[in-house]
This record gives C-alpha cells, structure tokens and sequence, in this order.
C-alpha cells in the first residue's frame, strides 16, 4: 500500500477489508507481486488498516483479508486481548502513519476463550502465571454472560457459552481500546479513526463485523 492508494477514510479502509475477504472465501484471491513490492516498502509503509487478532495459526490475518506486504499493520495476541503493549503499537501505527481502521479480530473456536471458560467450570485449573494473565484479560466479558445467564434460570452449555463470549470479548477489547487511550479516544471522537470488531469463521472463512 503506497500513500497514493491508501484509502482517504477508515470507513473505505473497511470495505477494502470486506471486499478482500468476499475473494478469499470465493477463492479469488489475487496473486500480489510481493517480489516487485518489497523494495518500495523499503523506506515507508502506508499500511490501510490496524488489526489487532489473535495468534492463532488458523486465522492469517493478510490472507484473510486479501491483502500484500505493507497493507496491513499487525498485532497479534492469543485471545485477541488488550494491554499496555498492544495499545502503545496501535498508538504508534495511528500516529505515526495516519492509519484510519482499528479491526479487533476475533474467530470461532478460541483456545484462550475456551481456557477462559474452563477455569469458570474447573476452578482448580492451573495454568502458568503468564498464560493466566491472558485468561483474566478475557475472564470479564465470559463471567458476565455466565452470570446473566444464570440469573435469567438458563441452562449454561459450555460450547454456546464460549461461542457467545469470543463476540463479547471482541467487544471489550473495542471498548478498551477506544477508550482506555488519551490518543486512540482523541482520533476515534475527531473522525480520524475508526476502531470495529470483528470475527472469522473457521469453517466458512467468512469475516463478519459485529456492531458496537
């Protein structure tokens, strides 16, 4: 992506994603010549969209959404979580490069939601202290699903529960993101960006983007 061709909004940045992913799922996906762009991208980069997704080896954000070297800015985290880390590269990228579209990047069949979600019904599950850092970055928007759950009298089914918290937790992190940073709340309240959610499928390798 050179500054000529980048999209002037985060709204066209975001559909430049749709349209990407629309040919990815319909195999269409275009064949970038990544060899004459790599010396252009040598001095700059203009990536068009920031996306913050989760490590798993499933989910090739690039492919995903269609798109070649320079296009994306890329921060990767099992669980798709928020720290002072992930907010300081998107803060940098925002800045830094004027980049428009913030996408929050989750998919079905979380690992880290589905740890999350074991150590509500096994409390005695152990995991590392660095790996329950990431479970109790993603504990809140599982344990408030559960809980409204069972105040409502409802069954709780762990598959549907992990289903429903990867959205919610997608969700936080939006929400954090859009306001637990002076400089990403300054540019998303200005116009000058865009922060979504969003989830891949993997079994269709569609992406939908979920409302606020």
């Amino acid at each position: 992506m050179t500054a000529e061709n980048r999209p002037a909004t985060g709204a066209e940045a975001l559909e430049m994603l749709k349209q990407g992913n629309a040919r990815y799922v319909d195999s269409l996906t275009s064949t970038d010549e990544y060899m004459q762009r790599r010396p252009e991208l040598v001095k700059d980069q203009n990536p068009l969209a920031i996306i913050l997704g989760c490590s798993d080896a499933r989910v090739p954000v690039e492919i995903v959404f269609d798109q070649g070297l320079g296009d994306l800015f890329v921060i990767r985290v099992a669980g798709n979580v928020v720290a002072p880390s992930q907010i300081g590269s998107i803060e940098f990228a925002a800045e830094a490069f004027g980049t428009q579209l913030v996408v929050v990047l989750g998919h079905s069949k979380c690992g880290a939601v589905t740890a999350c979600v074991e150590t509500l019904i096994n409390p005695d599950q152990n995991y590392s202290p660095n790996l329950q850092s990431i479970v109790d970055r993603i504990r809140p928007s599982v344990y408030n699903l559960h809980e409204l759950a069972t105040a409502n009298g409802q069954d709780v089914d762990a598959d549907e529960l992990v289903d429903r918290s990867i959205r919610a937790n997608v969700r936080m992190s939006v929400s954090q993101l859009r306001h637990g940073s002076r400089a990403l709340e300054d540019l998303t309240n200005s116009g000058q960006l865009l922060v979504v959610g969003a989830e891949y499928d993997l079994e269709t390798g569609k992406v939908r983007f979920l409302d606020s």
